[in-house]
């Protein structure tokens, strides 16, 4: 199962909104065929496995089958995995996890034990789980799961009060946060930040076949047509969230590119909670944000944020711009508090990643 739930991760940049999946076939203590699912519409790692084995020549008629995410019952973009594995002649299958998808939750296993295969789940089920975090959120809570990233000093700061930010952190840090970006369905920035730095909120460190969509939340509208976020050419786009109209600045927008969600709160901001649960819809599975102080600490307090990764260097700011613009407490019972995930040196820096409670 560990070796599936290595072919799992080649697909982590790019089977969304679908679940990465990795799938080995073995037969007599021999792996015959290995594949993991393809990007949306294509197919899954299933089949890629049972295709691998008969490209290289090998019969797979009682073979056993080791995938990590329930092998799927329904017809959706492709038929169903469920039947690929019973017409094959398998004589086990191993799942890692069940599928937390609705259309799916234990029936693919079903199928399978009622087609007379020994089936076996769970197995590294936490990997499994871990692998595809955001398609399991989104499945039981309609959510994305949303990772908060931010670089800075040792004292929590992030830039000087004159903006200046560049750079705090060293360049495997930077390079290190552009994995991140790609493995997101979504970017997502905030007015002050697009305003301040103009950033193209793209993954440019290494090569990718996808891009994620860019996301600006934009009460106002004051983004302009010239921000590179706007001007990217693929087919990834930008979506502009907004709470105040201003027919002139839309129709200039939605020329520049830019799709437009009107998504107001009661107090003339945009409504947080809900823009989740439309990503959610869009099937969005991770949204990776990377913002200011103000909208870092707006998602927090509305309680979006799942995970913080903070990469901090070995140096001290002083008197500068924090990390999160929160209230401040009467008493330490009022604390947020997090669990450290993982920490590990990038370069010179520190990454930590940090998962709020109940996350």
């Amino acid at each position: 199962m560990q070796i599936a739930l290595e072919w799992a991760e080649k697909g982590l940049n790019t089977t969304t909104p679908n679940p990465r999946v990795g799938c080995v076939i073995v037969k007599n203590q021999q792996i015959i065929g290995a594949g993991f699912t393809q990007p949306a519409g294509q197919a899954h790692a299933e089949v890629q496995a049972l295709r691998n084995a008969t490209a290289n020549g090998y019969d797979v008629r009682s073979a056993t089958a080791y995938v990590t995410l329930e092998p799927c019952s329904h017809f959706g973009r492709t038929p169903p995995c469920a039947d690929a594995l019973v017409n094959a002649g398998l004589k086990r299958v191993v799942a890692a996890i069940l599928d937390p998808n609705p259309q799916v939750a234990g029936r693919g296993l079903e199928r399978i034990r009622a087609a007379g295969i020994d089936v076996e789940c769970p197995v590294l089920e936490d990997a499994a789980h871990e692998m595809n975090i955001g398609f399991f959120k989104r499945m039981q809570t309609g959510k994305p799961w949303v990772r908060m990233k931010a670089a800075a000093s040792l004292d929590g700061k992030t830039a000087l009060h004159n903006n200046q930010s560049q750079w705090i952190t060293g360049a495997e840090a930077r390079a290190d946060g552009h994995h991140w970006r790609a493995r997101a369905c979504a970017i997502l920035t905030g007015i002050g930040t697009l305003l301040e730095d103009n950033p193209q909120l793209t993954v440019r460190a290494f090569p990718v076949t996808r891009q994620p969509l860019r996301i600006i939340v934009d009460s106002k509208l004051q983004t302009p047509t010239s921000a590179k976020a706007l001007n990217y050419a693929d087919s990834s786009g930008a979506l502009i969230v907004y709470a105040v109209p201003n027919p002139e600045q839309q129709a200039r927008l939605i020329a520049a590119g830019a799709e437009l969600l009107y998504l107001p709160n009661a107090h003339g901001k945009v409504d947080l909670p809900a823009l989740m649960l439309e990503l959610g819809r869009r099937e969005i599975n991770e949204l990776h944000i990377e913002a200011g102080s103000k909208l870092n600490g707006s998602l927090i307090r509305e309680g979006c944020v799942d995970e913080l990764l903070l990469y901090l260097a070995p140096s001290l700011l002083g008197d500068a711009r924090g990390l999160f613009d929160l209230p401040a407490l009467d008493d330490l019972t009022q604390q947020t508090r997090l669990r450290f995930r993982q920490i590990q040196q990038i370069g010179e820096d520190l990454r930590v990643l940090a998962r709020f409670y109940p996350s």
